[in-house]
């Protein structure tokens, strides 16, 4: 998709099943420079919620995606990747676990690279409200396997904020097979695979709790994973 001249910043949120979520996230932000890409896949009343309140806040630019299908995690931000049209394009959670200002801070750093990648692990980081013992376990045992697999250095691939340049990211989508929770991974290793820069940053996180990743999102993450990695698509 071309891009829009008049946009600085297109922001993709996935939000499946977030009616209770999405609005005060939405409305707890005062000013944005760009189009908001909020991606309804689920069976609730989300997508109302969000054309609603597009009605109300005339001052921000709100885009509702609607599918009548589960698309997936990855699957969502694809979708609304796909979808964006400003030079700068970048996703995060709609549990609001980081701020509007955190990911403007990040698109600032696109001046000097093609990605930026928010990081609750990165010395630096701000951890609000941190993550139960069990999580952060289990957050670095996937780090481990990632390194094994990818050969990717992050401290921390899954953090819902990252920012990208457009070109970057469109340059990679149609090679992305991902739906799932490791969706963030494959990107990131398809964007270094093709040259692409990645700059790692720490960002203030507030961990909300009421995790979408259950028990088995992880065992499909980690066949995921295999399936990226030894697929015949690879880099």
């Amino acid at each position: 998709m071309t891009t829009d001249p008049e946009l600085s910043y297109s922001l993709v949120i996935p939000a499946y099943n977030e009616e209770f979520r999405i609005s005060p996230l939405l409305l707890g932000i005062d000013r944005f420079e760009g189009e908001l890409i909020v991606v309804c896949d689920g069976t609730d009343r989300t997508a109302d919620v969000v054309e609603s309140i597009a009605i109300r806040r005339a001052d921000l630019r709100i885009r509702c995606l609607r599918f009548d299908h589960r698309l997936g995690k990855g699957g969502g931000v694809l979708a609304g990747l796909a979808a964006a049209q400003a030079p700068f394009v970048g996703y995060f959670d709609a549990d609001g676990s980081t701020t509007i200002g955190e990911m403007l801070r990040l698109f600032t750093i696109l001046s000097s690279t093609d990605c930026a990648i928010g990081s609750r692990w990165a010395p630096g980081s701000k951890l609000m409200v941190r993550q139960g013992l069990m999580r952060r376990m289990e957050s670095r045992g996937f780090n481990l396997i990632i390194r094994i697999l990818f050969g990717l250095t992050f401290h921390d691939t899954q953090c819902g904020a990252k920012v990208f340049r457009k070109t970057a990211v469109d340059s990679v989508l149609p090679s992305m097979i991902s739906r799932g929770f490791e969706f963030d991974v494959e990107l990131l290793w398809r964007l270094r695979s093709a040259g692409f820069t990645i700059t790692e940053v720490p960002i203030e996180w507030q961990n909300k709790g009421d995790s979408r990743v259950r028990k088995r999102d992880m065992i499909n993450m980690l066949a995921g994973l295999f399936t990226i990695r030894f697929h015949k698509g690879r880099p």
